[in-house]
């Protein structure tokens, strides 16, 4: 798998026709709490691009930063015998970005993408924008125009 980062998603961004400032700052916002704090903004704005095996086979949940994937519902929801957090050797052979820094835009194509309900409660949400240092602003329901996301419950 080739290598992703802010450039991948500047190209997805304006091979879609859309202008965003892509924020970066001096240090890392790598967790979905440094990122709110670095921007000023509320830990459930933070939306967490996560990816996880079923069964061996990757997919990507987008989650508000102050909740956490409820692993049961993955496996009842894709009728896998087995779910596992990726770690980091899985997070950059499957999608290419380094961990922390996995956006929802610029994944490998057949990365199934799910967009968790949670991420509704807010007008702006802030995914990451390819590495471990920048987001863009977005809203929900842009997001899942642009990722083509399912939207879905999966939070616990």
């Amino acid at each position: 798998m080739r290598e992703r980062g802010e450039r991948d998603v500047r190209a997805f961004l304006e091979g879609a026709g859309i202008e965003k400032e892509i924020h970066s700052f001096e240090e890392s916002t790598h967790n979905s709490e440094l990122a709110a704090r670095t921007l000023g903004v509320e830990v459930g704005q933070i939306a967490k691009t996560i990816l996880l095996l079923v069964d061996g086979s990757p997919l990507v949940v987008v989650i508000s930063g102050d909740l956490r994937v409820d692993l049961k519902k993955v496996k009842a929801m894709r009728n896998g015998r087995k779910v596992k957090l990726a770690g980091p050797e899985d997070v950059v052979e499957h999608t290419g970005f380094k961990v922390g820094a996995v956006s929802p835009l610029a994944l490998p194509e057949g990365i199934p993408i799910y967009l968790d309900g949670s991420l509704r409660r807010f007008g702006t949400i802030y995914p990451s924008a390819g590495e471990t240092n920048n987001m863009f602003e977005t809203t929900p329901a842009e997001l899942a125009a642009l990722t083509g996301g399912e939207e879905t419950d999966l939070a616990r």
